[in-house]
């Protein structure tokens, strides 16, 4: 038997209709435990190289972590991963809620998709039965009118549905998936794989507990009472608690590094507009977990006076349609994460192709022929809320932006290429390398693109004194290093702390879990696994499964044509000299 795994993968074939289960031996899974390690094995074994991305032969893994579902805080999370047709690239997304729990119940570890159904469909799995139902009524609907007539259909309101949207069926490169409409795998573009395959959505119900998977149920369940008791007596998840990521906006402009006006500034005029304090008091109505999570980091808001069933917007949300447009209206943002949510476009690129648009237009790049006629200045709110109608419909201009900034730049031509602030073709998320050089390295050489969740940023590791430089010690980490540093103390902490966000990603872990980021100490996330599989592995053992995913990850990027030309960050030009 191998404790903590229901060890079956079901495969799905889409263009021939059939549904098979694979049995996975403990040999293998103790290689390759889940997450990312286990989509990155099936992607290189099983994809043929140069594979176009939005072909029927492109592959679809969906898989859990292996501590996924286990009543562990923050043990929530899933990935996403294909080609992606964003990158071209290894593709792969995270995502918390409570999806990937009752896939566990349900009984499998992954699902692996290939084909393409000849008409819309949306897969059904009830505790091991699986069914592939039509999804014509589904077509052309938002996400909310897809969960609620999923729900409706098979007559269950406790049923987790996985979707795409409208911008996924229509093929926007960084369409991404939403579960329960609030959790997110944004990035890379896996929404428009799952559209090109004519999938709509993935509904599951399980009945299974976790505990009965584990090699020591109740050592597991008291280390998950412990755990949740600790998130109030550490500095990082109580403030995740109280204030969610929104919170990071004001001290991060008062390091002067808050993304603004497309990256070209590092501090917002606007700023007391759309920190913190105004959020709570303009927008919060309610603070909500994912599954057996004691942080609760995700926020409920308000636009035009009713609930908006999205939740609301994450930092990464408030930054790019906020200072990176220059737009100063929290109630704009908020509708704008309504509009991405509804539609499934991804955020972060969302936001950060219409900032780099914005710029262009500025310069003189584009006009108003070029954009439909819409004044796309930075600071036009009602023009970056148009652009994202324009973007998921492929309407217009928007048919070109939907093509991610990278793309944009070259059709455009002239300087526009300076001002698409991409690694690989993926959008930086609203961080700034120029005052964190670890999480510049981390844009740099991410095998899926610029990705802020490569390691711990900088500030986490500068003082010894810290808790979080304390914890960090288990790791092997030796000494403190300040954010304006590059050098070998600090490219060691660069290479731990890869090693480290990897395993995370193959465990199921949040990145506001385990330490240094946060409240869980490594020995903490040690005895999680060894309570669930009985393996007796060491921290040394976690981090070499972490580097094996990453390894397989950078390899399938040297079989798609990648090389150390592409490991870099984008060139800055000074255009007002």
């Amino acid at each position: 038997m191998s404790y903590g795994s229901n060890a079956k993968i079901l495969r799905i074939n889409l263009t021939t209709g059939s549904i098979e289960t694979e049995t996975i031996q403990e040999d293998f899974y103790r290689l390759y435990p889940g997450g990312k390690a286990l989509a990155g094995y099936i992607l290189l074994n099983e994809l043929p190289p140069h594979t176009e991305p939005l072909s029927a032969e492109n592959v679809l893994v969906i898989a859990n972590g292996l501590m996924t579902g286990a009543p562990v805080s923050t043990a929530t999370r899933y990935v996403v991963s294909a080609r992606s047709p964003l990158t071209n690239g290894y593709g792969e997304s995270e995502a918390a809620g409570f999806w990937g729990p009752e896939l566990k119940k349900a009984g499998y570890e992954a699902i692996v998709i290939k084909g393409r159904a000849k008409q819309p469909v949306y897969i059904w799995i009830n505790d091991g039965q699986v069914e592939i139902r039509p999804a014509n009524h589904l077509w052309g609907r938002t996400t909310l009118e897809v969960q609620q007539t999923i729900r409706s259909e098979l007559g269950d309101e406790k049923i987790r549905v996985l979707q795409t949207g409208i911008a996924g069926e229509n093929l926007v490169r960084f369409a991404g998936l939403t579960n329960d409409l609030r959790h997110f795998n944004g990035r890379n573009g896996m929404g428009a794989v799952m559209g090109s395959k004519n999938l709509r959505a993935i509904a599951v119900r399980g009945s299974q507990r976790y505990l009965d998977l584990a090699h020591d149920a109740q050592k597991l369940t008291n280390l998950g009472h412990k755990l949740a008791k600790q998130v109030r007596n550490h500095p990082a998840s109580w403030d995740l608690q109280e204030k969610g990521t929104p919170g990071i906006v004001a001290p991060l402009n008062t390091a002067g590094i808050l993304p603004t006006r497309n990256f070209r500034q590092g501090a917002f005029e606007l700023v007391d507009d759309v920190r913190w304090e105004a959020y709570e008091k303009q927008l919060l109505t309610a603070r909500r977990s994912c599954y057996a999570c004691a942080v609760r980091c995700k926020r409920e808001v308000k636009i035009e006076g009713n609930t908006s069933p999205y939740g609301g917007p994450e930092y990464e949300t408030v930054g790019a349609f906020g200072p990176n447009c220059a737009v100063g209206d929290l109630e704009v943002i908020a509708k704008a994460n309504e509009l991405c949510n509804a539609y499934m476009l991804d955020t972060i690129s969302t936001g950060a192709t219409i900032s780099f648009a914005m710029e262009c237009f500025e310069h003189g790049l584009i006009s108003l022929h070029d954009t439909d006629g819409i004044d796309l200045r930075f600071g036009n709110a009602q023009a970056m809320l148009a652009m994202i109608e324009k973007i998921a419909n492929r309407q217009g201009f928007g048919n070109l932006l939907a093509e991610g900034s990278k793309r944009a730049a070259e059709k455009i031509g002239g300087d526009a290429h300076f001002f698409a602030i991409q690694v690989k073709g993926q959008e930086f998320a609203m961080h700034e390398p120029r005052g964190k050089y670890n999480l510049g390295m981390g844009y740099a050489i991410s095998e899926i693109g610029a990705d802020h969740l490569v390691v711990a940023h900088d500030p986490t590791l500068a003082n010894a004194d810290s808790i979080q430089f304390k914890s960090a010690t288990a790791l092997g980490i030796r000494s403190a290093q300040p954010p304006l540093s590059l050098n070998m103390e600090k490219m060691h902490h660069f290479y731990t702390l890869e090693r480290w966000g990897s395993f995370e990603k193959v465990t199921g872990y949040c990145f506001f879990g385990p330490a240094p980021r946060s409240f869980i100490h490594p020995n903490d996330v040690l005895e999680s696994v060894n309570s669930a599989t009985g393996w007796g592995l060491t921290i040394e053992d976690l981090l070499q499964i972490g580097e094996r995913a990453t390894n397989m990850a950078r390899i399938f990027n040297l079989r798609e044509g990648f090389s150390r030309k592409d490991d870099a960050l984008p060139i800055y030009k000074n255009v007002f000299e």
